[in-house]
């Protein structure tokens, strides 16, 4: 399976980049931002981050899946926020506290992507009929790779079998010699067969 990859949906007319990386997927919150306005996308997301809730959202869902948050340097953050002069940016609240719900990307498909938990929070904070249009297109996205992951595992078991067929008659043939019992042919079988099990199901988790 990659451990990179990128999908896009359409939600009301607005495309969503979703990252996929090992067993998260993350959310361009840039791209959300620019269904409300296109022109003022990084303040959008600024905004979002100077408030006092949203700070404490983040502090938490870093504390429960980031063993390596900063806890000392996210109380000097938590205090400032709120007030008219406190500003944070996706790159200066990684920088300080080792936070990984969000990441922020340069390049051509540059910009500020957040774990689905935490876009949608931001989706909801930019409208909540949105974030419902979000949450119902990303869950259409998992189940159609669900789906596409079954037929290729189960066509591999398939084509596994079919090869297996092949394979004992290519032992019989070439491998075991005239001469031995039937226990000992046994034991050629199901060795072989184990080999060929193993590389069938490597290939399926490497798609």
């Amino acid at each position: 399976m990659n451990k990179n990859k990128k999908n896009t949906i359409e939600v009301k007319g607005a495309a969503i980049t979703v990252l996929s990386q090992k067993e998260d997927d993350y959310i361009c919150i840039t791209d959300i931002a620019r269904y409300k306005n296109a022109e003022r996308t990084d303040d959008l997301v600024r905004n979002w981050l100077r408030n006092r809730n949203t700070v404490e959202f983040l502090g938490i869902w870093e504390q429960l899946n980031n063993p390596d948050f900063k806890p000392v340097e996210f109380d000097g953050i938590r205090m400032q926020a709120g007030l008219n002069s406190f500003t944070l940016t996706p790159k200066q609240w990684i920088e300080k506290t080792g936070a990984i719900g969000i990441i922020s990307k340069a390049g051509r498909y540059g910009g500020t992507y957040a774990h689905k938990d935490i876009a949608f929070e931001f989706a909801s904070w930019i409208s909540v009929e949105f974030k419902l249009y979000l949450i119902k297109e990303f869950q259409r996205l998992k189940d159609d790779e669900n789906r596409r992951l079954s037929l290729e595992w189960n066509l591999n078991r398939t084509l596994s079998k079919l090869n297996y067929r092949i394979h004992t008659d290519a032992i019989k043939a070439h491998l075991i010699p005239t001469l031995i019992t039937p226990a000992q042919a046994a034991i050629t079988y199901a060795s072989e067969a184990d080999l060929l099990k193993q590389i069938g199901n490597e290939r399926c988790f490497q798609r």
